[in-house]
């Protein structure tokens, strides 16, 4: 496996301070523990992230506190995309400089049933208006939020387009047929796994890791898993890793898994400030917290 972008890369949730701001100094302190505690990566300001609901300003604020803060910038993965141009140029550009491994995109989700050619057109002047061959860009394909899918052809014309500078795609559809076919036909393509459960089967097919929300409370499993899921006679360890990142993974989803996440960080990390969400999201309720966390008690975290 030699892909540009692999390796579990955690899908980092963002805490946030009673004012609704990134808490710069939360953030940095979980994530150079998720780091310890066996990421090769963050993926920051993704879905779980919160992404959207943050101003470009605060954006670009957490990924500098994150450097400031002592995080290496080839271990960052952050989220850039906007519904348009040239805000999503501004990140990326941003991250480019600050050293980043490479930015993840979605596509452009306000509008439905666009073309290809219109997302081509999206994609390709995003890459030249950063105007880096430092950068690399990540695929976010994730049609069950977006609405808007990620046709094989548009990746095929793009990294034809841009050698060396597409090299990835983060598919959270939860198709494994899918991603099988994106290691098939691109092999030069970094395949992430979007969901925890799917990395393994994955990995098996030619797939090159996982950016995932579990990951922000069992990194420890997920590594396991990279590290020994085609070592002979360690099969045993990688089913019993593969059994408890989907128990955490299926608890996570007890209730709307963001403000879940944020619940299971929350005792994880014995801060509540975790707790919060920002509009629309709403936190988990008491009742819902106390039994997220009871059950965490059984599973041994």
């Amino acid at each position: 496996m030699n892909h540009a972008i692999q390796g579990v890369h955690c899908a980092a949730a963002t805490p946030v301070d009673a004012d609704g701001r990134p808490d710069l100094p939360l953030y940095v302190d979980h994530c150079k523990k998720l780091m310890e505690e066996g990421c090769h990566g963050i993926a920051m300001l993704g879905t779980t992230g919160e992404a959207n609901n943050f101003s470009v300003k605060d954006r670009m604020a957490l990924l500098d506190g994150l450097v400031d803060g002592g995080m290496e910038p080839g271990t960052l993965l952050p989220g850039t995309s906007t519904p348009n141009i040239p805000e999503t140029i501004e990140l990326s550009a941003h991250a480019v400089k600050a050293g980043a491994k490479g930015v993840v995109l979605l596509p452009p989700y306000y509008y439905k049933g666009v073309s290809d050619e219109g997302l081509y057109r999206f994609y390709s002047r995003v890459i030249e208006g950063v105007g880096d061959d430092a950068m690399r860009m990540v695929f976010y394909h994730i049609p069950q939020v977006t609405q808007v899918p990620i046709s094989h052809d548009l990746i095929e014309r793009l990294m034809d387009a841009f050698p060396g500078i597409v090299v990835g795609i983060k598919d959270s559809s939860g198709d494994l047929e899918n991603m099988k076919a994106m290691c098939e036909r691109f092999p030069k393509l970094g395949v992430l796994a979007g969901a925890d459960p799917m990395m393994l089967p994955l990995l098996r097919v030619g797939g090159a890791g996982c950016i995932t929300a579990t990951s922000n409370l069992r990194a420890d499993a997920l590594r396991v898993v990279w590290e020994t899921w085609d070592k002979p006679g360690r099969e045993a360890e990688v089913e019993a890793a593969q059994d408890r990142i989907n128990e955490w993974r299926t608890l996570s989803n007890s209730y709307v898994q963001l403000p879940t996440v944020k619940a299971m960080v929350a005792r994880a990390r014995g801060d509540n400030g975790w707790m919060r969400v920002l509009p629309p999201l709403v936190e988990v309720t008491e009742a819902e917290r106390d039994a997220v966390w009871a059950e965490m008690e059984k599973l041994g975290g």
